[in-house]
């Protein structure tokens, strides 16, 4: 073999090496681009859809009458839980003090009404006795200015639909009522006379209850929802009492029955007090077995009889 024919395949060599070293490094240390059959390796990323934290509403303490200036404007407010007529406490003391100060006002100014609107949502459940949540929650609120100074007669409660409103991730809705200034007049007296005869209406057709002493609640009708919120307008601004009387059957001893009686109307005052008729408007008695409204040989008839009349006076 000759010298060129040697040099020629000592530079064939030198190239073959030369190409395994070059892809053998450069698989190791550029992640296999340059190798003929490596595929180049591909990172999947999952992006996460961002999530938007939905703030609740926080509707602000405030009411305006522009004829006098007076105002209230505090982000503090009644809270409630969802589905729940119970004002949350404690209560602020910025509330507290606003309170206060509604009070001297309507105090010099007894044509003056303050209206509450409370509102709530289609999905809450009403567990109240009137006819909506937003009309329990006003009643709330209203009691809870009434004991502390201002009269009933100088307040109107209303419920209102709100879909709008949010809770927070605990169930509270902050400020789930909204506060109004009127200015009455004292010679239209359309509103007490159409306030006398709702009035009249409950006393010709009173509201009659039957359940047992053993329950804690009961499935009022629509229409029973409306006497109990006639009931309560009645007693805010008549100043009326709420008359609760327990009958029985002819089951038993009369003497016996009348103490039954008596546990049936203790009852129903506990559940109208719950429902924010307060409790010292309300007063209770027992006939027992004396005023049957029907045949008390039938069980029909007896199941009449064991019933819970509710009436003002």
């Amino acid at each position: 073999m000759s010298k060129k024919t040697l040099y020629l395949l000592g530079i064939l060599l030198t190239i073959i090496l030369g190409t395994i070293l070059y892809c053998y490094l450069c698989c190791s240390c550029c992640s296999l681009k340059a190798c003929g059959d490596v595929k180049e390796k591909v990172e999947e990323v999952v992006v996460e859809p961002e999530i938007k934290k939905v703030e609740a509403t926080r509707n602000a303490f405030a009411l305006d009458d522009e004829k006098s200036g007076f105002k209230v404007n505090i982000n503090d407010n009644f809270n409630f839980k969802t589905s729940d007529f119970s004002i949350l406490k404690p209560i602020s003391t910025n509330v507290e003090s606003e309170v206060s100060r509604i009070k001297d006002f309507l105090d010099k100014n007894p044509l003056k009404t303050i209206d509450i609107t409370g509102f709530f949502k289609s999905d809450e459940k009403n567990n109240s006795a009137y006819p909506n949540l937003g009309l329990a929650r006003a009643n709330a609120v209203k009691n809870y200015l009434v004991t502390h100074g201002i009269s009933s007669k100088q307040i109107d409660t209303y419920g209102k639909l709100n879909e709008s409103l949010i809770p927070d991730e605990n169930e509270t809705l902050f400020g789930p009522v909204t506060f109004g200034v009127l200015t009455g007049d004292a010679n239209n007296t359309a509103a007490s006379d159409a306030l006398k005869a709702a009035c009249d209406a409950i006393k010709a057709n009173p509201l009659v209850l039957h359940f047992g002493s053993g329950q804690a609640a009961i499935n009022l009708t629509p229409e029973q929802r409306q006497k109990i919120a006639d009931i309560s307008h009645c007693v805010d601004k008549l100043g009326a009492k709420v008359l609760v009387v327990g009958h029985t059957d002819n089951t038993g001893n009369a003497n016996t029955n009348i103490g039954l009686g008596q546990k049936r109307a203790d009852f129903a005052k506990r559940y109208l007090t719950r429902n924010g008729i307060l409790e010292m408007n309300i007063e209770t008695a027992s006939k027992g077995q004396s005023q049957p409204i029907a045949d008390n040989n039938t069980e029909a008839g007896r199941a009449e009889n064991r019933r819970t009349v509710v009436t003002i006076n």
